[in-house]
């Protein structure tokens, strides 16, 4: 608040008075001081800066969420955490008083994250099966190691909703499919590591199931020049050996909540009811690109927004970072 609105101060004869002092960047009020008697100039506007600083701090104080830590579940491991809410009074009391208000404007709400004290990267060597519950948020898990008639119908659905998400791809099928590859990253989507014969990482030595990993991280670099953060084992098989080594790269292993199963060609219709019904808010959804998937997409994709829940790529879906109020 500018001083000079604040207040005009003039010296009189000394009394205890009870003065609003702003503290600088925060503007709170500080309190009481002995000071020598002082008249307000524009007093009625300065009660109505005083005002509408007591509304701001208190909605902030009865609005304020905590934020919820990263933690180990028994039955989904590694769940992420999700960032608090609280109102920037600064922020909120500048917005406010940078435009002429009437009584009984709304006042316009800054909103800031209170970061999660723990992280996914605080749970060390855990796989991931889901996003935060809290979070209204859910990923399309495209894993790719077949199927390129539907890989377009399936870019060109995704483009038409206006929706990113992460197809992970075995290597061996990048190796072939360069072109392909660069289309689906030129999209927009993330692109991540799916090992690089597709094969059941658990039935691999450590050194079998290293070269899988490896091999595939470092064609993503070299082809498209992907810096890898996630690891889908192929067909959902690992052990903890596979979950060591992935992370031994830099990479978190993850797997899915929800299965289209659509590599046994269910109907699209079928599978459009079973992620619509069953679908919640941090739900990773496994899909490839197949006949059912490409044509249930659209579907898909009404279904997941009918129940108020934005579709993000895997990171997006797995951070902390909390969907933000609109306005805010």
């Amino acid at each position: 608040m500018d001083g000079k609105k604040m207040a005009v101060l003039l010296t009189g004869a000394a009394m205890v008075s009870a003065v609003a002092v702003f503290s600088g960047a925060w503007g709170y009020i500080t309190g009481l001081e002995n000071k020598p008697e002082t008249h307000l100039v524009n007093g009625s506007e300065s009660a109505m800066d005083l005002n509408l600083l007591s509304q701001i701090e208190a909605e902030a104080a009865k609005s304020r969420i905590e934020p919820i830590d990263a933690r180990v579940d028994s039955v989904w491991k590694a769940i992420p955490g999700y960032n608090g809410l609280e109102i920037d009074i600064e922020a909120t009391y500048k917005a406010a008083s940078s435009k002429k208000r009437k009584a009984g404007d709304a006042i316009p709400f800054v909103y800031r994250q209170i970061p999660a004290k723990v992280t996914l990267d605080n749970l060390g060597e855990q796989p991931i099966y889901r996003g935060n519950p809290n979070k209204p948020m859910v990923s399309l898990m495209i894993n790719v190691a077949w199927g390129n008639e539907f890989l377009v119908p399936m870019l060109n659905t995704l483009d038409a909703e206006n929706i990113k998400t992460t197809f992970f791809l075995d290597g061996s099928w990048l190796k072939k499919n360069p072109d392909l590859a660069a289309e689906i990253m030129k999209r927009g989507h993330e692109i991540e590591n799916h090992a690089y014969t597709h094969p059941n990482m658990s039935r691999l030595s450590r050194e079998r199931a290293e070269m899988e990993i490896k091999k595939t991280q470092d064609l993503l670099k070299e082809s498209l020049g992907v810096e890898n953060k996630w690891f889908a084992p192929p067909s959902g098989d690992f052990n903890q050996q596979t979950v060591s080594i992935a992370h031994a790269r830099g990479l978190k292993t993850v797997l899915w909540t929800l299965d289209t199963v659509d590599w046994k060609h269910p109907a699209p219709e079928a599978v459009i009811q079973k992620i619509s019904t069953k679908v919640e808010p941090g739900f990773l959804i496994l899909m490839h690109p197949t006949d059912s998937s490409s044509q249930a997409l659209k579907g898909m994709i009404d279904g997941i927004r009918a129940k108020g829940l934005q579709i993000g790529t895997v990171s997006q879906t797995l951070s902390s970072e909390r969907i933000m109020p609109q306005g805010s």
